[in-house]
């Protein structure tokens, strides 16, 4: 399954919340979104990436693949960390993003049910990454001017070789 890569523009909008009970793809969806995070090497993935615009996430820390709807972060903490950050859809560079060191996220199941996540470090890390992508915005957003031009140029030439 092909990701998206920078600068496609529909990694750029907002996607839609959804309802996992009335959504009968979903299941579907979240296989075919496991099977192109881990056959990239990702560990998670957002489903504006396959050019879909739900608000759903799949992410594997630690060899067990969950899947998040409509995650919101409700709470994070004040410390943040600066960390070196790949993208499936920026392939080929990584680039220093500061994040909180750990979050709170709420959403639902594939069964529509509420779930919690409180997450820390590299989890932490993943959600808000994903979640960003739901926003429409990928990690050269996240960058100054300066910082920016010159990881698209890095980027560029990544995809020429």
């Amino acid at each position: 399954m092909q990701i998206l890569t920078h600068p496609n523009p529909v990694l750029g909008v907002r996607a839609d919340e959804i309802d996992p009970v009335t959504d009968t793809d979903l299941r579907q969806l979240v296989r075919r979104m496991a099977e192109a995070m881990y056959e990239h090497q990702g560990v998670g993935l957002a489903a504006p990436q396959l050019g879909i615009h739900k608000r759903i996430i799949v992410f594997d820390i630690e060899d067990e693949l969950a899947a998040i709807c409509n995650p919101v972060i409700v709470e994070r903490s004040e410390e943040l960390e600066t960390d070196e950050e790949g993208c499936l859809s920026v392939p080929g560079i990584s680039v220093p993003i500061a994040r909180n060191t750990a979050v709170t996220c709420e959403g639902l199941n594939l069964d529509g049910s509420r779930v919690v996540i409180v997450a820390e470090d590299l989890l932490a890390r993943v959600l808000q990454h994903e979640i960003d992508h739901l926003d429409g915005v990928i990690i050269l957003d996240r960058l100054t001017p300066e910082e920016r031009k010159a990881a698209v140029r890095a980027y560029n030439e990544a995809a020429s070789e």
